[in-house]
C-alpha cells in the first residue's frame, strides 16, 4: 500500500506542477467565459443589415424603402443579371425576386453579398411572410392598424424540467448543462488517456520502467499511474466547474460591462446523489479507458506506433461523442438506454441523461454494475499486457503475440 501511494503522489504531483497543468487549468475558466459572454455579445452586435428591409421599408423615409421593379417573365433574366452586377458594384447588398409562387406564399428566391448570414436571412424571410399575410388581409377588409394588432404576437416561450422531487429548474439550462457534463467527460478521457499513454511510452524508451519494476510490482505500478493522472483530472475538473459556477453567478454584471444583453438562467438542480453519481462514472470511466491506454503504451517503440495502436479505443470515444446530441434530444428512447449500458459509453452517456431527465434507479445500478466490470477486466487485461510489453523492445507485436502475453503472464 505505501508503494501504491508513493506511485499515486508521484503521477499526481509531477503533473500538477508542470506549466502545461497550469496553463490548462487557467485557460479553461477563460475558455468558458468566452463561451458565456461572447455569443450573447456577438448576438447584439449582429443585426440584421438596416438597409436591406427594415421591416418591410420605412414608410416614412423613401431612402430607406426598397426598390421595386417589375419585368415581365421574358425580361427576367436580364433584369437579374442587371441586379447582379449592381450588387457586385457594391451599390446594392442583394435582391430578391418575387413572383406568382411568392404571393400564394410557397416560394421566394433572394442573391446577395449576405446570403450567407443567418441574422439578415431570417429578417428578410419574417418580413415577406408579413407582407404576404398584411396582402391577404387588406383582401379581406382590414386596415394596418388592425393587421398589426392581428399579427404583433411578442410571445415568450419558457420552459422548465419537473422531475420526482418536483421542480428543476430551466429545461434549456438542464440540457446545456448535460452537454457541458459529456463534454467535460469526454475531453478528460481523451486528453488524459492519452498522458499516461505517453507516459507509459516514456518510461519504456528511457528504460525507467525496468528499475522501478525491480522494486515495484507491475499491477501496483499500473494502479498507480491510472489513480495519479485520474486525480489530476479531476482536481481540474473541479476547478473548472467551481470557476464556471461562479461566472454564471456573476454573468448579469459581466454582461452588463460588455454591452450583452442578460438573458435569465437558472442553474439546474442537482442533488448531492447526483453530484457523487457524476463523480463515479467519471472514476470508473477513466479508469476503463486509461488502463487500455496505459497497455497500449507499454505494447509500442514509438510515438508514431502509439498513435496507430491507439486508434480502436480512440474510435470507441469518438463513436460515444457522436452520440450526443441524439441522446439530448431524447434520452429516454432506446438508443439513449442501450448506449448507458455499455461500459464503452456509458461514463458519457449516463451522466447526460441524468442531467436531463430523471433515471430509474434500477437502469443506474445496471450502468453502475456493467462499467464497475468492464473496468475490472480492462484493468485484468492491461495488467497482463502491461507487465510484459514494458520489458519487450524490437518490432510493433501483433494481436497473435498480445494475446499470447495475456494467456502465460502471471
Amino acid at each position: 500500500m505505501a508503494k501504491l501511494w508513493a506511485i499515486i503522489k508521484r503521477e499526481y504531483l509531477e503533473r500538477v506542477r508542470s506549466k502545461w497543468f497550469l496553463i490548462a487549468t487557467f485557460f479553461g475558466p477563460l475558455f468558458f467565459s468566452a463561451i458565456i459572454i461572447v455569443p450573447a455579445w456577438l448576438a447584439s452586435r449582429s443585426k440584421a443589415t438596416s438597409d436591406i428591409f427594415n421591416t418591410a421599408g420605412d414608410s416614412t423615409n423613401p431612402a430607406k424603402m426598397p426598390a421595386v421593379t417589375v419585368v415581365p417573365p421574358s425580361e427576367l433574366t436580364r433584369a437579374e443579371s442587371t441586379a447582379t452586377r449592381t450588387v457586385m458594384q457594391k451599390k446594392k447588398t442583394g435582391y430578391i425576386v418575387v413572383n406568382q409562387q411568392t404571393i400564394a406564399g410557397e416560394a421566394a428566391r433572394y442573391a446577395g453579398r449576405n446570403a450567407t448570414s443567418i441574422a439578415d436571412m431570417a429578417q428578410l424571410k419574417s418580413a415577406i411572410r408579413q407582407t404576404i399575410l398584411a396582402q391577404r388581409l387588406e383582401k379581406v377588409g382590414l386596415d394596418d392598424a388592425q393587421t398589426k394588432a392581428i399579427t404583433f404576437i411578442p410571445l415568450e416561450f419558457s420552459t422548465e424540467r419537473i422531475t420526482e422531487r418536483g421542480r428543476a429548474g430551466s429545461g434549456m439550462a438542464s440540457v446545456l448543462f448535460g452537454f457541458a457534463i459529456g463534454f467535460l467527460l469526454y475531453m478528460s478521457i481523451v486528453i488524459y488517456g492519452q498522458t499516461i499513454m505517453s507516459g507509459v511510452l516514456e518510461e519504456k524508451t528511457t528504460r525507467v520502467a525496468e528499475v522501478v519494476m525491480s522494486s515495484v510490482p507491475t499491477d501496483t505500478l499500473l494502479a498507480g499511474k491510472v489513480i495519479g493522472v485520474g486525480a489530476v483530472g479531476l482536481t481540474q475538473q473541479i476547478i473548472w466547474i467551481g470557476t464556471t459556477y461562479v461566472l454564471l453567478k456573476l454573468r448579469e454584471p459581466i454582461m452588463a460591462k460588455f454591452g450583452a444583453p442578460t438573458v435569465s438562467f437558472s442553474l439546474p438542480d442537482i442533488s448531492l446523489a447526483a453530484g457523487v453519481l457524476f463523480l463515479l462514472f467519471f472514476l470508473l470511466g477513466f479508469i476503463f479507458y486509461s488502463s487500455l491506454y496505459a497497455a497500449v503504451g507499454s505494447s509500442v517503440n514509438s510515438e508514431s506506433e502509439a498513435r496507430q495502436a491507439a486508434t480502436p479505443l480512440l474510435v470507441m470515444i469518438v463513436s460515444t461523442g457522436v452520440f450526443i446530441q441524439p441522446v439530448l434530444l431524447n434520452p429516454t428512447g432506446r438508443t439513449a438506454q442501450v448506449l448507458s449500458l455499455v461500459p464503452i459509453s456509458s461514463p458519457i452517456i449516463m451522466p447526460i441523461r441524468m442531467a436531463v431527465t430523471g433515471v430509474p434507479p434500477l437502469e443506474l445500478a445496471a450502468s453502475l454494475g456493467f462499467l464497475a466490470i468492464g473496468c475490472v477486466a480492462a484493468l485484468w487485461l492491461a495488467s497482463r499486457i502491461y507487465r510484459v510489453g514494458l520489458l519487450m523492445y524490437g518490432k510493433r507485436p501483433t494481436m497473435k503475440e498480445m494475446a499470447r502475453w495475456i494467456s502465460y503472464s502471471r
